[in-house]
């Protein structure tokens, strides 16, 4: 989990940074603080500390209690809800993935310095994401019990 999160960022860092190559002009740099602000917040803080990392870890820490061998070979796609989910969790992992894809082709396209200020913000955002799931994962195994229900089926 925390490989394909630190390889999106690792990825997307240099691009980011390409763009303040250039410099910015005044608008661009309200532009790029207004939507950092935006995407630790919407990415960041609602969608993985208040979502995605406290569901993940306690799918992590339910496939650690109760192992299971398909399950633990495709560990990742079990952790983000792909399979053995509730009817939510499966529709939200899908849907979440083949939105961020679409937006991921579409940002491609846009021309610098434009593509590094959305880079920008989704290096925070996916940083935020990994420090929360760290914490959580530390809190479910710390204490024995996620903050969170794992949504599998009963």
């Amino acid at each position: 989990m925390f490989w394909m999160l630190g390889y999106a960022v690792w990825g997307l860092a240099p691009i980011a940074w390409d763009a303040y190559s250039g410099g910015f002009t005044r608008v661009q740099w309200v532009a790029c603080g207004l939507w950092v602000i935006f995407m630790a917040h919407a990415e960041g803080y609602k969608g993985f500390q208040k979502s995605f990392s406290p569901r993940t870890a306690a799918r992590i820490h339910y496939l650690w209690t109760k192992p299971n061998v398909l399950h633990s070979i495709l560990a990742p796609f079990f952790s983000m809800g792909y399979f053995h989910g509730t009817r939510r969790t499966k529709t939200v992992a899908w849907c979440l993935s083949l939105g961020v894809l679409g937006l991921v082709l579409l940002v491609g396209y846009l021309p610098q310095p434009w593509r590094g200020i959305v880079d920008v913000g989704v290096v925070v955002g996916l940083s935020w994401g990994m420090i929360s799931l760290a914490i959580f994962l530390v809190r479910a195994f710390v204490r024995g019990e996620p903050d969170a229900s794992p949504g599998v089926p009963e």
